[in-house]
């Protein structure tokens, strides 16, 4: 006798409604995860653990769902709402500035920029910097920063540049595994024609941003906004000095850092020092 599915709770969160309507419409289609899976060309197994608000929506899928069972832009409206929900009000802002950007620069001393992480390394870094955090909670963090990743394959999408210090390259989260993954879609993010990635060897020496990490955008109307972060608090810098201050020390820093031809030579031979 097939296992009774697990009771799900629509009321609790956006995510949450998300999966719950994604098995009701199945099932008012009588579908089976088997059918769906095949459909939109996502796992059986991921799409269980998205009914069940238990991981990620893939970016690519709402529209997906929407096509397959009809129902106009109900699954993407939902996850449009997920993502407002599941990012800390501190951060609300500074979500609302990144997917307005038109232009979008990052400075990265030790962590690999959230736009350019895998899921695996988010996981790795969150645990590491939560380490009493439930399950649930890291998967919340987890589904918050892969919520963000799609920025970079949308149409329109930003130009997005990064110079990532060889500390980021080096300095692995969750094991050799999860890092060669992340190294590999660096090196596939710097092989598209709108994301530029340096690298900034320890050789360089000390410079005028060492210290944490730096955002810039360019918005729509031609403003720049800076972002300084640490691990968990963030200044926004909105006065236009200011941003302009912080956008040419990222500039200095890029004609310094080696070529985008260089870096990709770089992460590959950190790739190929990884164990096996």
């Amino acid at each position: 006798m097939p296992a009774k599915p697990k009771p799900l709770t629509p009321d609790r969160s956006a995510r949450h409604l998300f999966g719950a309507k994604m098995r009701y419409y199945r099932e008012q289609a009588h579908m089976s995860l088997d059918a769906l899976s095949e459909i939109v060309n996502v796992s059986k197994a991921h799409l269980s653990r998205i009914e069940r608000a238990e991981s990620p929506v893939p970016p690519g899928l709402p529209p997906r769902l929407d096509a397959a069972f009809g129902t106009d832009s109900i699954f993407t409206d939902l996850y449009l709402l997920a993502r407002k929900e599941i990012h800390p009000d501190r951060f609300k802002r500074r979500m609302e500035l990144e997917a307005r950007a038109t232009v979008i620069k990052e400075y990265a001393p030790q962590i690999v920029p959230g736009l350019l992480q895998t899921e695996d390394y988010a996981r790795a870094q969150f645990r590491t910097h939560n380490p009493k955090a439930t399950e649930q909670e890291i998967e919340d963090l987890v589904i918050g920063r892969m919520s963000r990743v799609d920025l970079l394959l949308g149409d329109p999408r930003p130009d997005f540049s990064a110079v990532l210090d060889e500390a980021v390259l080096r300095r692995g989260y969750g094991g050799p595994k999860v890092m060669r993954r992340q190294l590999e879609k660096l090196l596939a993010l710097a092989l598209t024609p709108t994301t530029y990635v340096q690298v900034l060897p320890f050789a360089f020496g000390g410079h005028a941003l060492a210290g944490g990490s730096l955002a810039l955008w360019r918005l729509e109307d031609g403003a720049v906004v800076a972002y300084e972060e640490a691990i968990t608090t963030g200044t926004l810098i909105e006065e236009q000095d200011e941003a302009d201050t912080k956008l040419r020390a990222y500039d200095l820093l890029s004609a310094s850092a080696l070529s985008p031809a260089d870096s990709a030579g770089f992460i590959r031979s950190v790739l190929e020092e990884l164990p096996k």
